[in-house]
C-alpha cells in the first residue's frame, strides 16, 4: 500500500489500483458520475504507479508531463457506488513518451467496466524545460508492466 492509499505491487500486469468512492457531488444533473470526475481519478492513479516506479513518495519529484488525456465512458456510475480504478502502463514504449492505460470496475461485482483512460505522459527535465529520454531503470520498470493496448480496446 503506498502512502496515499493506492496499492503499488509492480512487476504484473495492472500493477497499481485503489478504491474510488462516488460522492454525491461527483454526479451530474441525471445522477451520473460526471464525466470530468474520471480525470483526477486517473491522476492519482498516474501517481501512485509513476512515484512507485520513482521509489518515491514526493510528488515534487515527479520528471513527468501530461501530453494528452482521453477517456472511454462506457457505462453511467452512480451514487453509492465505489470504483476500482487499475492503471498499467500500454506497448509500445517510445522513446521520451509512454502511454498509461486505466480502467474503473465495480469494486463489488467487479466484471463491468464502468470508463476506460488513456494519457500519453513525456518524460521531463523541468531545470531545462525540455523533453528527456525515458529513464533506463523506468523503462526497465515500464516495459516489465505493460499490457497490449489491443486488449484493452485501443488499437
Amino acid at each position: 500500500m503506498t502512502e496515499n492509499g493506492g496499492t503499488a505491487v509492480l512487476g504484473k500486469a495492472w500493477p497499481v489500483h485503489r478504491s474510488f468512492p462516488v460522492f454525491y457531488h461527483h454526479l451530474d444533473v441525471l445522477g451520473h458520475l460526471n464525466h470530468a470526475v474520471y480525470f483526477p481519478f486517473m491522476e492519482t492513479l498516474r501517481c501512485d504507479y509513476y512515484l512507485a516506479a520513482l521509489g518515491a513518495l514526493d510528488p515534487a519529484q515527479l520528471d513527468i508531463i501530461l501530453a494528452e488525456a482521453s477517456c472511454r465512458y462506457l457505462t453511467p456510475a452512480h451514487y453509492g457506488m465505489e470504483l476500482f480504478g487499475e492503471v498499467a502502463p500500454a506497448t509500445p514504449l517510445g522513446r521520451t513518451s509512454f502511454t498509461l492505460l486505466y480502467r474503473f470496475r465495480d469494486s463489488n461485482e467487479g466484471s463491468t467496466v464502468y470508463a476506460r483512460g488513456r494519457t500519453v505522459v513525456v518524460c521531463y527535465d523541468y531545470a531545462t524545460n525540455r523533453k528527456k529520454e525515458i529513464p533506463t531503470d523506468r523503462r526497465a520498470i515500464l516495459g516489465r508492466d505493460a499490457v497490449d493496448p489491443a486488449s484493452e480496446g485501443w488499437a
